[in-house]
């Protein structure tokens, strides 16, 4: 059976290698419901057990599927979701283990309290006060305020990103629900302080940028409002599109790269060998890249988000 929707790579089911996995399906009836709907022409269990081969159905317990990828109704649980519950504790039993050794007050020993508390210094010293600080103002209460944040936003995305270097695994961030969610946080953040900096109406006046017109071209301050607006959406909009856009183009490259063997199977051996040789090569450089790339995009979010966050507590 050949069907290309036992094919897709979706986030409702989980890969992995054959030899590691089977279904066993004897009967219909023990086929999943939404699978049988989806391929009515499939008599043979046996065409499911092959189709299936090397994909774990996650359980669905709140909800329906309709189809591998889409769901029907009530909550459906992903693989990006178990993925990222798994970042979160992994970052919950890390900090409150990092934090546990900064309240000690004794200086940090060991190279992964140093290599974690040097990496949220950084994000604190580099990332939040340049950003958001005030420089007519001292101090760094202000900055400090949405430390917190800037923290869980740089090694969520982090974590995120290099689940994508394991096999079988996958990037959550290579997702735009995941992505656009997070930049939604930001454009949260982004509302909710400068309106407790300047108001309801503060906050949207202080969009448009003080300027001493006459009184005939003031409604070039609507026209101003409106794009200032219109951009604030835009720009978080992009932040979503930017860390999907950077993480997927990664994946579809190594992709491409490793194709390249498949492809190349039915030419000489000679010729088979190199092109494996080098698209080996190929992708461990690439893997190399992408782990690059991982640090990178979390990095620049967070700066950004940092950035919008600085922009709506401050006068423009």
């Amino acid at each position: 059976m050949s069907n290309p929707i036992f094919h897709l790579k979706d986030s409702y089911y989980f890969e992995i290698p054959k030899s590691l996995w089977r279904h066993g399906y004897d009967s219909l009836d023990k086929v999943p419901k939404f699978l049988r709907d989806a391929h009515p022409e499939v008599t043979d269990p046996q065409e499911f057990n092959a189709a299936l081969d090397g994909k774990i159905l996650i359980p669905q317990p709140f909800g329906e599927l309709e189809s591998l990828y889409s769901a029907k109704s009530g909550f459906a649980i992903s693989k990006y979701m178990i993925l990222e519950v798994m970042v979160g504790l992994v970052m919950l039993l890390i900090f409150s283990w990092v934090g546990a050794k900064i309240r000690s007050g004794t200086a940090p020993k060991g190279r992964f309290v140093n290599l974690f508390e040097s990496m949220l210094v950084f994000v604190r010293d580099s990332i939040a006060r340049p950003a958001i600080d005030d420089p007519h103002h001292h101090g760094h209460e202000e900055a400090d305020s949405f430390v917190p944040l800037l923290w869980t936003l740089f090694f969520f995305i982090l974590g995120c990103n290099l689940l994508g270097m394991l096999p079988w695994a996958g990037s959550p961030t290579a997702s735009f629900a995941v992505t656009l969610a997070m930049a939604g946080v930001t454009f949260g953040t982004v509302l909710i302080a400068g309106m407790r900096k300047f108001g309801l109406i503060g906050f949207f006046t202080n969009q448009v940028p003080s300027m001493d017109l006459p009184l005939y071209l003031s409604p070039l301050k609507v026209l101003i409002f409106v794009i200032e607006i219109a951009g604030l959406l835009i720009k978080h909009l992009i932040l979503s599109v930017r860390l999907l856009a950077n993480m997927v183009a990664g994946h579809l490259v190594l992709l491409g790269i490793m194709g390249l063997i498949v492809s190349s199977a039915s030419a000489t051996t000679s010729m088979w060998a190199t092109v494996t040789t080098i698209s080996v090569l190929s992708a461990v450089l690439f893997s190399i890249l992408e782990l690059f790339v991982a640090f990178l995009q979390a990095y620049i979010f967070t700066f950004l988000s940092a950035l919008f966050i600085g922009a709506s507590v401050h006068h423009h």
